[in-house]
């Protein structure tokens, strides 16, 4: 289909104007991450401040708390997408009792939101002693990210090849096989897909770390972010250099991830 001229110069300004809508509060940002700290700075007439950051670092201890967030990623990552590739493998290809009311049970889990059940949950974890540590940040987050993560897998493995399962079967293949060396590999884009967006569900929580931390002990970063714009300083200039430094690891992580992204994102938009 042939596309026209003023077609194509519409989309590109669409795209334009969307652009600057989305890139253009990240740029101020960034502006003020390199920008003086106060007028004395500004005095100085250099244009880039990098002192901004290790400042910024060093005052609000990020390391401290971009420590906990990268050891609660990681714990609620790779324990979730386990779980959810084997919960959505049972889901997708076995037929057995109760397995459709298993699934609904799940997207009750995705339906529910946080506000629902942070109180009591709180209440229950406070009695067996997790809050105020890392499991108890953790778990709830693994929680909820298997009931996303066990229907997005359950519909890969859903719209997976029959006939390659089936030649599986007739090799020999037992389940656990045919999961892990024969559906896994050909569905590294999905997988990657729920490992970014675990990851970055995990990364930019706040309200599970605030609550079931009271004492500050297991402070993420996020949270270390919003006490530091609180507590310690006014200064523009820093803020915007903390948050720099908390966005940048899902930034990153996205970059190395982008390609296998978008095409979990565009399998998933076109399978049944």
């Amino acid at each position: 289909m042939n596309v026209s001229v003023f077609e194509k110069v519409a989309n590109y300004l669409i795209l334009g104007v969307f652009g600057l809508v989305i890139l253009g509060p990240i740029s101020v940002i960034v502006a003020l991450a390199f920008g003086p700290e106060n007028a004395t700075v500004a005095q100085e007439g250099r244009i880039f401040h990098w002192e901004n950051f290790p400042t910024a670092w060093e005052v609000a201890r990020f390391g401290q708390y971009m420590l906990t967030s990268v050891v609660v990623a990681a714990i609620v990552v790779v324990v979730a997408v386990l779980a959810s590739i084997l919960a959505g493998y049972a889901l997708g290809t076995m037929k057995f009792r109760g397995a459709t009311s298993i699934f609904y049970l799940f997207l009750l889990g995705i339906m529910v939101p946080t506000e629902a059940f942070i109180v009591p949950l709180y209440f229950d974890l406070r009695t067996v002693g997790l809050t105020n540590t890392v499991w108890g940040v953790a778990f709830p987050q693994i929680a909820m990210s298997i009931a996303f993560g066990t229907f997005w897998m359950r519909t890969y493995f859903r719209s997976s090849s029959q006939a390659l399962i089936d030649a599986a079967k007739l090799d020999g293949a037992g389940s656990m096989r045919i999961l892990w060396q024969v559906l896994v590999p050909i569905g590294r884009p999905a997988i990657l897909t729920l490992v970014l967006l675990t990851f970055m569900w995990t990364w930019n929580e706040f309200l599970i770390p605030l609550v079931m931390s009271p004492d500050g002990s297991v402070r993420t970063a996020p949270l270390g972010l919003a006490f530091f714009q609180g507590q310690y300083t006014q200064g523009t200039a820093l803020l915007a250099a903390g948050a720099i430094m908390v966005a940048l690891p899902v930034v990153v992580l996205y970059i190395f991830l982008q390609r296998h992204f978008i095409q979990g994102m565009l399998e998933g938009a076109v399978r049944e």
